[in-house]
């Protein structure tokens, strides 16, 4: 379906607190500065009918559902996403950057709450809404997550939604699945990038640009 298309598909993945927001708005201002349309978004939420799941996935109670509920909630965000804005930005040749994708549900729902949901039904339910489609690249902002809890929360106290249900979940998830982000660049280390997050924003952007502009020959 994507065959010959000229567009690419950035994913920023990361604990909370990590600064994929910041950093894929500052790539997103380089490339519409070289002249490349872009696209931003962000799971779950990149949708009319994703800004409703999100509602549902990241505020309230943590145990309000289960891990295999999540997962559900996130694959249909997810399948929206890719029909409605996804796929259509990248077959007209724009760059679709977004705020997290499929491996956020690997590290959550799977890594997170310590292998409680079977990994057999999340590669199930990719297989069914994604099929064979993966990001050209994944860049994987790396952070202890005391400091990524830190400056979730700070940010939050500014904003009148509270989206701080995973933040709720305590250190022990955000540890688990800080590795699980780890082990799962590891075993793609063609797709992912992992870069210390915990520097200077710009200094950061440097870098991410960097990776992009050698990856993609700009």
């Amino acid at each position: 379906m994507m065959a010959g298309t000229k567009g690419k598909f950035i994913t920023f993945e990361g604990g909370e607190g990590s600064g994929k927001s910041t950093q894929l708005r500052l790539l997103s201002d380089y490339l519409t500065k070289m002249g490349i349309g872009n696209v931003q978004t962000k799971e779950p939420g990149g949708t009319d009918v994703g800004l409703e799941l999100r509602r549902v996935l990241v505020t309230g109670d943590k145990d309000k559902m289960d891990a295999v509920a999540e997962a559900l909630l996130y694959y249909a965000d997810r399948r929206i996403h890719l029909t409605q804005k996804i796929w259509p930005a990248l077959a007209r040749g724009e760059w679709v950057l977004s705020d997290r994708f499929a491996d956020s549900t690997v590290a959550y729902q799977y890594y997170g709450y310590e292998h409680k949901i079977d990994r057999r039904l999340l590669d199930d339910l990719y297989a069914v809404a994604v099929g064979d489609f993966k990001p050209d690249l994944t860049i994987l902002l790396d952070l202890p997550p005391e400091i990524g809890l830190k400056r979730s929360l700070k940010k939050a106290s500014g904003m009148s939604v509270k989206e701080l249900r995973h933040e709720s979940r305590g250190l022990v998830f955000h540890d688990n699945l800080r590795k699980g982000y780890l082990k799962m660049a590891k075993a793609e280390p063609e797709r992912f990038v992992v870069l210390n997050a915990d520097k200077n924003m710009a200094e950061l952007n440097e870098e991410i640009i960097k990776v992009v502009t050698e990856r993609f020959g700009l």
